[in-house]
């Protein structure tokens, strides 16, 4: 006879390093404590990141390092979280500032509306974290088993709306935090911050933990909230989503979608994306309550064996959406109504000069790959710090990797100009169609999950493109174009109307069909393809589109209207349904 705890599935390891943290705490300060080496001790790497941190080294130079007997160039990413990518300009100039701590001298703007920062030496990661803490703005949580940054559309248009929003993304992510006062002793000396004052939730964690208790949840988990008609933050990505309905100028409330995530691995078909199912309709003060209960049903249901399994869509995946639910509606204690009509329109942003309905004016810049540097080019890192010393504006960051300059006063739009013109900041104006519509993770040289080159990578594969984009007519429409150095897919590359996901170094999966509302995954259509091949493979299906698409009809749809790829209905048919295709 086998035994209870002979047949009971044995836990991921990471389980037992949470469980056994003390809350988050492990062995961190020593490991930084040693100056014999660069890096922190295995099982401190995985805890890190609930502190927003990830370790990392220079991959560009590993071969010559270990040839020379050398360790390798460690140090670490510091991921700092702002809700909803809102920045005051004072915030924009500590980031600024903070990146002199780091070898590349840069800001790196997120997916996900938040601060990277790269190449940061472990000495000097405490400044990091209390410099931008004193800024209100925060690490914890940036990385981890927990709720990471929650995200919201930066609509200029809609303000009172906006704000509202802005309003319960700001409610969510602090009430969301971890409430462990590891953070504060190991970074900030003790010091409490201000959004996490102690709750008592009730939902089965424990007395420092009260909702994610001593393990955490078995995965990250992502929040956004979407404006319509703009779907900028992708917000059917995300584990958990709401979607603002808006009746005679009014937030009435917002419909909830659950299930939604990125990431797979290559060569298991068990893993793939899937777009979020649309579950209930919620009252804004329900909101933070529903997202509270959300996470306790993956906490509690979540897999804690198989991590490739542990994501919430497949949750949602395994039991469906009407039993999450029963469940939900269950520790809600009252019943949500079903979901209203909304609609789509794109999920890229705006560019250029938009006047909001409080009167003031929003200036939307391109940045491309998110990377805010200073070259013979542009000095994009000196003119944002010039235009955030100016105190004229306000800064969100878009999911998109960008940047709204906004709430700026009609008299100081002449001196913005001036300074977007001066500093290069100004390729919104020139840059095709194509280019603004790019999305690409950072990969190479720091990530260690990269398989390829990507943000080095895309801009070369969009300039080889724009001949025959300008040759065809086509060089304004937008065509979103997204890439990955690996499946996980931190670029959201599976909601790309072309999406290059990196297979081997100099390789890619090419996928082309998915919907320009963010509603619709695409379909692989080549795989393991080199440059010049994806760049042969796409001019002639470029060409063809510019020649024989309908009225109003975006690349995606044409894709599949055409034959070159079927559509993905849903996310467990992502790996089916190829056609012709032999991957």
């Amino acid at each position: 006879m086998i035994s209870d705890s002979q047949s009971a599935p044995k836990l991921h390891k990471n389980e037992g390093i949470k469980a056994a943290s003390q809350h988050l705490r492990g062995t961190i300060l020593e490991s930084i404590a040693n100056v014999s080496t660069g890096s922190i001790a295995s099982d401190d790497q995985q805890l890190t990141k609930f502190h927003g941190l990830y370790q990392q080294d220079n991959r560009d130079v590993r071969n010559e390092r270990r040839k020379q007997k050398l360790d390798k160039a460690y140090s670490f990413l510091c991921r700092i979280g702002v809700p909803g990518g809102v920045s005051t300009p004072e915030q924009w100039l500590v980031m600024d500032e903070l990146a002199t701590y780091c070898s590349f001298d840069t800001i790196k703007l997120t997916t996900r509306q938040a601060y990277q920062l790269h190449g940061i030496l472990k000495s000097n990661l405490k400044n990091v974290i209390q410099r931008s803490t004193q800024a209100a703005m925060s690490s914890l949580a940036g990385c981890g088993d927990v709720n990471r940054n929650t995200m919201a559309s930066p609509n200029p248009i809609q303000t009172e709306v906006h704000s509202q929003v802005q309003d319960i993304a700001d409610k969510i992510d602090a009430y969301l935090k971890p409430q462990t006062s590891a953070f504060s002793e190991m970074w900030l000396d003790g010091k409490k911050i201000a959004s996490m004052e102690p709750r008592s939730l009730g939902m089965g964690g424990d007395d420092i933990e009260p909702l994610y208790g001593s393990t955490y949840l078995p995965r990250k988990f992502k929040i956004a909230i979407a404006i319509p008609p703009q779907n900028d933050v992708d917000v059917y990505a995300h584990c958990l989503g709401f979607i603002a309905v808006i009746e005679n100028d009014v937030l009435v409330g917002f419909n909830v979608t659950v299930g939604g995530g990125m990431g797979m691995t290559h060569g298991n078909e068990k893993t793939f994306p899937r777009l979020a199912d649309t579950m209930a309709f919620a009252l804004p003060d329900q909101v933070v309550d529903v997202a509270e209960k959300i996470v306790s049903i993956q906490r509690d249901w979540g897999d804690r064996v198989e991590r490739a399994h542990a994501r919430f869509k497949y949750t949602v995946e395994d039991h469906g959406v009407d039993k999450i639910r029963s469940e939900l509606e269950n520790r809600l204690g009252y019943k949500l109504e079903d979901a209203r009509s909304i609609n789509f329109e794109g999920n890229g942003d705006r560019y250029g000069w938009v006047k909001g309905s409080n009167k003031k004016w929003n200036l939307g810049l391109f940045i491309e790959g998110g990377r805010i540097i200073d070259t013979e080019k542009a000095k994009l890192k000196t003119g944002m710090r010039l235009i955030a010393k100016s105190g004229f504006c306000e800064f969100r960051l878009t999911p998109n990797q960008n940047v709204i300059l906004a709430n700026i006063c009609s008299e100081n739009r002449d001196t913005i100009n001036a300074l977007v013109d001066e500093h290069g900041l100004d390729s919104y104006k020139s840059a095709s169609g194509m280019r603004r519509s790019q999305i690409s993770c950072v990969s190479l040289p720091t990530c260690g999950l990269a398989l390829a080159e990507s943000e080095r990578y895309l801009p070369s594969l969009v300039s080889d493109l724009e001949g025959t984009l300008e040759e065809a007519g086509l060089s304004n429409d937008e065509i979103i174009i997204r890439s990955t150095g690996c499946p996980n897919g931190c670029g959201r590359p599976y909601l790309g109307e072309i999406g290059l996901v990196g297979k081997v170094p100099g390789k890619y999966n090419l996928y082309l069909g998915a919907g320009f509302d963010g509603a619709r995954l695409n379909k692989l259509f080549r795989a393991s393809q080199t440059h010049e091949e994806i760049i042969n493979l796409l001019k002639p299906i470029l060409i063809d589109y510019a020649k024989d698409r309908q009225d109003g009809e975006r690349f995606g749809d044409f894709t599949i209207r055409k034959g070159y790829v079927l559509a993905t209905s849903a996310g467990n048919r992502f790996h089916k349904d190829l056609g012709e295709v032999n991957p």
